[in-house]
């Protein structure tokens, strides 16, 4: 149902943009999120957004760097990426909640980004 693209290797201080294009699913009334995976560590949570109200997080690490949209008409969310940092390298996951009486989640593949210094 989700699939990433736009990862790859990038100097630091560069940018990238994640997308995430959905099938199956109109993004409307749901929660929408990046993760990541690093090497040996457990994947965290990136940034999201509540189609409900906009609201949007971001992880400290990331926050002032790191920006989340969608595009509900082309059934894309995407993360723009900018002054990126050797720690930003890790595999990116999207991920969509379909609330419910039972709750769907749904993950992307993972597409990898590699910041070099």
């Amino acid at each position: 149902h989700l699939v990433e693209s736009g990862g790859g290797l990038v100097h630091a201080g560069g940018s990238l943009r994640l997308s995430c294009a959905a099938s199956g699913l109109s993004f409307e009334h749901y929660y929408m999120g990046w993760f990541r995976q690093a090497p040996g560590k457990e994947r965290e949570e990136v940034s999201c957004i509540d189609s409900n109200y906009g609201r949007t997080y971001y992880a400290d690490s990331v926050k002032g760097r790191f920006t989340i949209s969608r595009d509900s008409a082309k059934h894309t969310m995407y993360l723009q990426m900018s002054r990126l940092k050797p720690e930003d390298t890790a595999i990116y996951y999207c991920n969509v909640v379909v609330p419910g009486p039972v709750e769907s989640i749904y993950w992307g593949q993972g597409t990898q980004v590699t910041v070099s210094a």
